[in-house]
């Protein structure tokens, strides 16, 4: 059972390493024994966890890129080739909202700006697809390799306000579908692609939308989240973990193709 679940060794590339989730997430598998580059273009966030893994005895080096930028992406590439050797797993975990592209009293649904809206969907969706061209194409070329996607509770049940963001995750999911086959019917039967839906977990993006700034209590956009979590709270970022570590190992041999909401139900909730 322990070996099933092994990642020990394995190299993996995480963008949007600086952030809370997957900053958790590089932490978490350096700690299972796996090598992780952390990708980001704020690249103080990314020394920052990279640092937190080689103090503790980890291996992580911290690469500045951009997922939009498909040279910057194969410089960081060369660089954790260099640094850590073959990349065995991909994760996309770059994405994120913008005010802009957000309705409120002050900005109708009718009046969103186009590069607003431009701006969510390339980071979220482009976020994706740029890395899984770069890092992807060495999978392909080897036969083997792990793809795992960040999707979003907004794909299943898609909240007000933010249209974008909302289509952006959904597109991802069904990226995610659309590649396993792909590549199993192209590539490589063992080359495996899936997603997590988070549900909500407080971030730095989303904290003063759910949470009070001044008393940390629920804001009425919290309270609506947490009454329709069967759970009954948010989610703590180290709670994603059993399942990326399921989905990255032979634990998974036989599973691509699919998006894994870790949401505390809030997905099979109906709301009565």
């Amino acid at each position: 059972m322990t070996e099933m679940f092994d990642i020990k060794d394995k190299v993996i590339a995480i963008t949007g390493g600086g952030g809370v989730l997957c900053g958790t997430m590089a932490i978490e598998l350096a700690k299972a024994g796996a090598k992780i580059a952390v990708l980001d273009l704020a690249e103080a966030a990314a020394a920052k966890i990279a640092d937190e893994i080689n103090s503790n005895g980890g291996r992580a080096v911290a690469v500045k890129c951009n997922v939009l930028d498909k040279k910057s992406l194969e410089a960081a590439k060369k660089e954790i080739n260099s640094e850590l050797g073959k990349i065995d797993i991909l994760i996309n975990g770059a994405g994120g909202n913008k005010k802009e592209a957000t309705t409120s009293p002050d900005l109708s649904f009718f009046d969103l700006p186009a590069e607003a809206i431009r701006f969510v969907f390339d980071l979220n969706f482009i976020g994706t697809l740029l890395p899984t061209q770069v890092f992807g194409k060495e999978m392909a070329e080897s036969g083997s390799g792990i793809i795992l996607n960040v999707s979003s509770m907004n794909a299943f049940r898609p909240l007000t306000k933010i249209a974008a963001y909302s289509a952006a995750k959904a597109a991802i999911s069904n990226f995610t579908q659309w590649l396993a086959v792909h590549v199993c019917q192209n590539y490589s039967k063992d080359i495996r692609v899936n997603a997590i839906a988070p549900g909500f977990f407080l971030t730095e993006q989303n904290r003063f939308l759910l949470t009070e700034e001044k008393t940390g209590e629920l804001t009425p956009r919290g309270k609506t989240i947490i009454d329709h979590t069967p759970i009954g709270r948010f989610g703590k970022p180290e709670e994603l973990i059993g399942t990326v570590i399921w989905l990255l190992s032979d634990a998974a041999k036989f599973v691509t193709g699919i998006v894994v909401p870790v949401d505390g139900g809030f997905s099979a909730f109906s709301g009565v």
